[in-house]
C-alpha cells in the first residue's frame, strides 16, 4: 500500500491505530479537515529526494510533524527516493536499517 492510500485510511477510517508514511505524505486537508485525534503518525523521507521536495511533500510532512502532538518526522540525509527497498539501486544502507529500527519501535508502541 502506497504512503498516500494509508494516510488516507487513516485519516478517514475510524479505528486506525497508526500511521507510517515513507516516502510521501499529504497535507491533511487533502483527506479532510485535520489529523485524527489520537492517531500516532511516523513520517519517513530523505531530506533532498527530489520527489519529496518539489513535490510539497515535505512541507506536508513538517506541517504535520508540527500540528499533530504524536507525529514525528524523521529526515534522512540523502536523495534517494524508495531508499528503503534492497531490490533499488536507490536502497541505502545506512538509512534503511535505522528506518527499520525506528518503525519497529513505532509498531511495538501502538500495540
Amino acid at each position: 500500500m502506497g504512503a498516500m492510500s494509508a494516510q488516507m485510511l487513516a485519516q478517514t477510517r475510524p479505528g486506525a491505530k497508526g500511521a507510517l508514511l515513507i516516502d510521501s505524505c499529504a497535507p491533511a486537508s487533502e483527506f479532510g479537515d485535520a489529523w485524527p485525534q489520537g492517531v500516532p503518525l511516523q513520517i519517513h523521507m530523505m531530506d533532498a529526494d527530489e520527489w519529496v521536495v518539489e513535490g510539497g511533500d515535505l512541507d506536508a510532512a513538517r506541517e504535520l510533524a508540527e500540528t499533530v502532538e504524536a507525529a514525528e518526522l524523521f529526515l534522512y540525509p540523502g536523495d534517494r527516493h524508495l531508499f528503503a527497498d534492497d531490490s533499488l539501486p536507490a536502497y541505502d544502507e545506512t538509512a534503511a536499517p535505522l528506518l527499520e529500527q525506528r518503525v519497529r519501535s513505532f509498531l511495538d508502541g501502538i500495540q
